[in-house]
């Protein structure tokens, strides 16, 4: 069985707890298990937590969920493509797929609750789609 693993962004924790039920239910569906959820602060930190894992023999791909509202500043759509650039060369240096859950950057509160289950979903599906 495929064995992965789901990072999540605290930040947001109430809607990150909704993606990881629907990630883990999606895992399920795929004949995946979820062997390992890691918790971080926030968006920053989930390519370290996403590299720790990913290099891991029994991990053979990880999912990250998260949020990165729209701020009053740019903050927010740098780190939200400093984040993405990191994912894409982690999967590359590991050769292991990673479904990238985060919603936005940019994301307004109208548009995260029909989000929620769709990114979930969709990062989980990535990485099965890519073993």
């Amino acid at each position: 069985m495929t064995q992965i693993a789901i990072v999540c962004g605290s930040f947001h924790k109430k809607e990150i707890k909704r993606m990881l039920a629907y990630a883990e239910n999606q895992a399920a569906i795929e004949n995946m298990k979820v062997v390992e959820i890691v918790w971080v602060p926030g968006a920053m930190e989930v390519p370290l937590a996403l590299s720790r894992l990913i290099s891991r023999n029994d991990i053979n791909g990880a999912a990250c969920l998260g949020i990165i509202e729209k701020g009053s500043t740019q903050h927010g759509l740098a780190m939200g493509q400093a984040v993405i650039k990191s994912v894409i060369e982690l999967q590359l240096k590991h050769n292991k797929p990673i479904g990238l859950g985060i919603i936005g950057p940019g994301a307004e509160e109208e548009h995260i609750e029909p989000r929620l289950e769709p990114h979930a979903r969709a990062a989980v599906s990535a990485i099965s789609s890519m073993l």
